[in-house]
This record gives structure tokens, sequence and C-alpha cells, in this order.
């Protein structure tokens, strides 16, 4: 019985070695699980869904924002500080196998059409609404607003920083990006056509994701944080915002106009409109006149005539 004993033990250690060499760290992802090597290749289960995913490149941000959403629930993480100030920008959303965004997204019996950064292009409806198809995003801009200093950023140096970051880091084709300066506001243009994005590039929506996340301190990587250091001086960022340009203009209507907007409106209307009432009151008033000078004038003339 001894060596039989031995022998298992033996294959036990063996298994657990096994499964330890087998194991991998996600690097561009630390929303994950279950992360074994296949071929060299770091591959793991994405948080709150399952779905596979390969750790040598960026992963969707459908994927992310399930996993983010999914470790709020269960209060693994904290919720990012920022969450509650962009109502539509965290929402559990439905993700198609391949990890990309399905076009109609749900909660509850409200839906609503967004593209493919997963942002919302509609207003909300009922669970009737058809979104025929995921439109793509063309465009996509960063724009960062840099803590007040007495003398601006080296220009060329910025622009050499930031588009060797994001070829670097998050694996985005330099023709892809532009980057301007105006301080203390650095914008950073992520532009690809659908045309363009070949089937080994990765998509803007998910690398704007993986640098917003990155510059409000947030990092998805499991170790490597990026140092925003512009000539050895350390960048910190007071505002930052996202916008998103698609290949076919978005869908709201007057519901979905902020009540700033809309108080504008209507008071560009009540001008107008006092504008019209005062004209009219004032020709008709110009109307009298002028037939009560005729009037006069009529009744001289038959005086005279008399």
């Amino acid at each position: 019985m001894k060596p039989l004993c031995g022998a298992a033990l033996l294959l036990l250690l063996c298994a657990a070695t096994c499964a330890q060499q087998d194991s991998c760290i996600c690097e561009k992802n630390k929303r994950v699980t279950n992360c074994k090597l296949s071929s060299g290749v770091c591959w793991c289960e994405s948080v709150g869904s399952g779905t596979p995913v390969n750790c040598d490149t960026l992963t969707s941000k459908c994927l992310l924002m399930k996993a983010e959403m999914t470790g709020s629930k269960s209060g693994r993480r904290e919720k990012p500080k920022d969450a509650f100030e962009d109502t539509d920008g965290l929402y559990d959303p439905e993700c198609e196998s391949g990890g990309g965004f399905k076009a109609k997204q749900c909660s509850g019996n409200t839906c609503w059409c967004v593209n493919t950064a997963g942002v919302r292009r509609t207003d909300k409806h009922d669970a009737d609404l058809k979104c025929n198809k995921l439109v793509r995003t063309t465009w996509i801009i960063v724009e960062m607003k840099h803590a007040e200093r007495n003398a601006p950023l080296n220009t060329e140096s910025l622009k050499k920083f930031f588009k060797e970051t994001i070829t670097n880091r998050y694996l985005l084709d330099g023709r892809y990006i532009s980057v301007l300066y105006e301080k203390p506001y650095i914008t950073i243009d992520l532009k690809q056509n659908a045309s363009d994005k070949s089937s080994r590039d990765v998509d803007i929506a998910d690398v704007a994701y993986y640098l917003e996340k990155d510059v409000k301190g947030d990092s998805i990587f499991h170790s490597n944080r990026v140092n925003f250091n512009i000539d050895n001086e350390t960048l910190h960022f007071e505002e930052t915002a996202v916008y998103y340009v698609d290949e076919v203009a978005p869908e709201f209507s007057m519901k979905s106009l902020t009540a700033g907007l809309i108080a504008v409106i209507v008071v560009v209307i009540i001008a107008i409109v006092a504008g019209i009432v005062v004209l009219v009151f004032t020709r008709r008033r110009k109307g009298k006149y002028v037939k009560a000078e005729i009037k006069e004038m009529n009744e001289m003339h038959r005086g005279l005539n008399a």
C-alpha cells in the first residue's frame, strides 16, 4: 500500500505543479478569472459573462462594463467616484458572443439603441423598440484638462508621449491617432472607419475606455499603471470628457433635450411671439391713425367747398 500511496502523492504534486505552470496573469485586464496558458497565450474568463478573452490584446468595452457592473453589485469593488455623473455611462450591457455590444440594450422594460461604443443614441422606449443594426462610432474625442500651471507644456513632447502611449499600451495603430494641445486642454482624436479597421486592429471604443480609466486612476490593467509624465513632470488632470461621433446621426427627440436647452428654446420662442404681437399692434395703430387723418382732410375739403 505504501508504494501506491507514494505514487498517488506524486501524481497529486505533479497535477498541482502542472496547474500552477498553466496559470497566468492577464496584464491587460484585471477583471477576469480562471486564467490559463494555451499555446503561449494567456486566456481568461471575463467576470460577469464568462466570455473567453485573449490577454495579448484589449478586452472589448462591452465585456469590461459588464464585469464592472458585476463587481459593483457583488461589493467586490467600489464604483468609480464619477459613475453617478453620467447616468447612461455605466449599465449592465448585453454583449454579442464575440464581445461587442448588441444594438438594443434594455433595463427592465426600458430599451434604447446604442453605437459600437455602447453609448445610447436614441430616446428610451419600451421593449418593442427596434434597433435594426449596430451603428459604428467612427470618431471618439477624449478631452482632458490638466491642472493649472504657469507655463504651457511642450507641445511636441506632449504629442509624442500620448501617441506612443496609445500605440504601445493600447495597441492602436498611430494612423488612427491625432493629438491637439491648447492649454490647459489636451484633445485626443481617435478616428477609425469600418473600411479602415482590419481584423487585427483594436477598436477605438475599447482604446478610449482603457484610456479614460487610466486618466481617472481606475486602470483596467492588472498591475502596469500608466505614468502621465511629460518632460519629467507628472500631469494631474482636473476634468475628462469623452464625445462620440457615429457614421449615422443619433436619433434624439425634443424630449431628450436637457432642461437648460429647453428653457433657452422657450425664451427664444416667447421673444419671437412678443415681437410679432408688438409689430401687429403697431401696424394697427398706424392704420387707425392714417384713417383718422384721411377723415379729417375730407371734412376740411367739405368745409372749404361750402
